[in-house]
């Protein structure tokens, strides 16, 4: 794969799965355009992309749980002359708890991130794919979306499965347009998501075996 000359988005790019998309596209020579809600964490990882790859950057703060973020990204982007080539929409935690102990403000702020935000920017930057003939989304999902749900993050496993479903019709809608749709499905992932949601003493006492690191996990998506 070489990407040359395009340009990717990645969302939740400061650290984890986000942060490895944005280092392993530049290694295939992609310009990177890098979101999440920490400006230093992003200005630090396009430095180092810029130094190591040779490539372009571009740092744009948003949060993606706010339902104005992505028409932020896409301002920001289009007043750079920006045209995304490959949408990695990554920007996603975790709401520990069960439904009612959660308020509802949180919820929705949890559907706008891991939800409305990745079919809003799949809805804004397709069309340019589509006029040039190709392009790549990824919508990181999570095995948690393949299987039956349990109890406590509620939300988590039934936002999952909604992004499985519309990455294969998005996948069936573009099959002959050049672009490129898939759903990521990772198990458990060494990163930050369980020290934001705050259960990381509680996924530490699990076998070592069941985790896997972003990397392998990145180029599996890539592929």
């Amino acid at each position: 794969m070489n990407y040359k000359g395009k340009w990717a988005l990645v969302t939740g790019a400061s650290a984890g799965i986000g942060a490895a998309f944005a280092r392993a596209l530049a290694a295939k020579g992609a310009n990177v355009a890098l979101t999440a809600r920490r400006p230093d964490r992003l200005a630090d990882l396009a430095s180092e992309i810029e130094r190591e790859f040779g490539v372009k950057t571009l740092v744009v703060p948003a949060d993606l749980a706010d339902p104005a973020g992505p028409s932020r990204i896409a301002d920001a982007l289009k007043a750079k002359t920006v045209e995304i080539d490959i949408l990695i929409n990554n920007a996603g935690y975790g709401l520990p708890g069960t439904f009612v102990e959660n308020q509802w403000k949180d919820h929705r702020a949890f559907i706008d991130c891991l939800v409305a935000s990745h079919v809003e920017l799949a809805h804004r930057f397709l069309p340019a794919m589509q006029k040039k003939r190709w392009g790549r989304i990824v919508n990181v999902a999570s095995v948690a979306g393949l299987v039956p749900g349990s109890a406590g993050h509620t939300l988590y496993g039934a936002a999952k499965a909604f992004i499985v479903s519309f990455s294969q019709s998005l996948a069936a809608e573009n099959e002959n347009n050049g672009v490129h749709v898939s759903a990521l499905c990772p198990g458990f992932t060494y990163s930050e998501f369980h020290d934001a949601n705050g259960t990381r003493a509680l996924v530490s006492q699990m076998p070592k075996f069941m985790f896997m690191n972003a990397e392998p996990v990145v180029e599996s998506g890539l592929a």
